[in-house]
């Protein structure tokens, strides 16, 4: 078993042992969210023909050069055709059809007018512009999302499995959130945080529960996640007197791989994997803001690498630091933070208290900036790359129109 491991080298070992999940057939309804486990190939043209992507008049286009305002060309509208419905015959060189959205191009037109660049008087059209070749025409098959598949004539289709997450606490002192925390217990947050991180990117949690500081009470509940497809638990992963899971894990037939990673908050994360198959395992720290923080960079990408996704990781950027920021060398940390555009620019600053168990510093976070191992000092006005976990802060209060 290795130890001590960079935060690079964990997440590689990770992600190299996590196979995607194999796929199942699902109502096209169901599917959104979910990442296709075969190609779509289309059995029609989407659309059908060319059709016309304004209201107005299907012409040729060598019929009106050099319209204009002062010189407009005059053409005979022949027939109409509705959206839904097709043309009688091929236009005529002079001759124009009256044309709504939507409405197949007929033979011999190769470009559509809008209403509002002509004036009609009976059947003769007077247009006021130069179309060009294929002007406000959309190509058949140029099109190709969950309404798209319905538009391709799939009802089902095929989708990689949603990953199961079992998940479980351990620790005399925890109690569930309605139960009274009189005599040193504390509730027990992290399977609540940890199932919302699950939620978040659709994977599907399982709660075991709280597990007693014994081996046996340990060994009962993991056993109740071994048919999951991730087994994560938090705390009891260290080597204090009362850290029973490595010796559980192993007892279970589950080989671990790792434990501890140069990272603050979260050095005591362990991964384990079965030999003959088996969920792949996770220990994760028990205080409240490392469980969430090595979740979010190790579990994270594992999970969505199991559900098929190719984009793995957080969005990233460069921001200024409004404030200064050191430490020792040797880990490194992930820095919450708060995000505020400005001046052209993205600015960071601190959530405050830094403290592993302080949980207000994630619920306020909107970002994690990656202050390097072997750094000790960031100041103020200088950048540093943050990772991205609010997609709020990509939205806008503005429209942009």
């Amino acid at each position: 078993m290795q130890t001590g491991l960079s935060a690079n080298a964990a997440l590689r070992t990770i992600l190299d042992a996590t196979p995607v999940a194999p796929s199942e057939t699902l109502p096209v309804s169901a599917a959104v969210g979910r990442v296709l486990a075969a190609a779509v190939e289309s059995t029609r043209r989407l659309p059908p023909h060319d059709n016309s992507a304004m209201d107005g008049y299907a012409v040729r286009s060598a019929d009106l050069r050099h319209a204009s305002a002062d010189r407009p060309g005059e053409l005979r509208v022949a027939y109409e055709i509705p959206a839904g419905g097709r043309a009688d015959r091929a236009i005529e060189p002079g001759e124009a059809a009256r044309i709504l959205t939507g409405g197949p191009v007929p033979p011999g037109a190769d470009a559509v007018v809008r209403q509002e660049d002509t004036a009609i008087d009976g059947d003769r059209l007077r247009v006021f512009v130069e179309p060009a070749p294929r002007e406000h025409i959309r190509d058949a098959g140029e099109d190709v999302e969950v309404g798209m598949l319905a538009a391709l004539g799939r009802s089902v289709v095929s989708v990689h499995q949603r990953p199961r997450v079992a998940i479980l606490s351990t620790g005399d002192e925890l109690v569930e959130p309605d139960q009274p925390v009189d005599g040193g217990r504390i509730v027990s947050s992290n399977s609540y945080s940890l199932a919302a991180q699950c939620r978040e990117l659709g994977a599907e949690p399982i709660y075991l529960g709280i597990a007693r500081d014994t081996p046996i009470a340990v060994e009962e509940l993991f056993r109740g996640g071994l048919s999951a497809d991730f087994l994560v638990s938090s705390a009891g992963v260290s080597v204090g007197d009362r850290d029973f899971v490595r010796g559980v894990l192993e007892k279970l037939g589950c080989a671990l791989v790792f434990w501890g990673v140069n990272i603050k908050p979260g050095y005591p994360l362990a991964f384990g994997r079965f030999e003959h198959g088996g969920p792949l395992v996770f220990g994760l720290p028990g205080n409240p803001v490392s469980a969430m923080m090595t979740f979010e960079q190790f579990v994270r990408p594992a999970l969505r690498k199991r559900m098929g996704h190719r984009c793995l990781f957080r969005p990233t950027l460069r921001a200024t630091l409004t404030e200064d920021l050191r430490k020792k060398a040797g880990r490194l940390h992930f820095v919450r933070v708060e995000l505020e555009r400005r001046d052209g620019g993205v600015f960071a600053r601190s959530t405050g208290n830094q403290s592993s168990g302080v949980l207000r510093s994630m619920t306020r976070a909107q970002g994690l900036l990656i202050f390097p191992a072997e750094e000790t000092a960031i100041v103020a006005g200088e950048t540093a790359t943050v990772q991205v976990i609010d997609p709020e802060f990509f939205a806008s209060d503005s429209s942009g129109f």
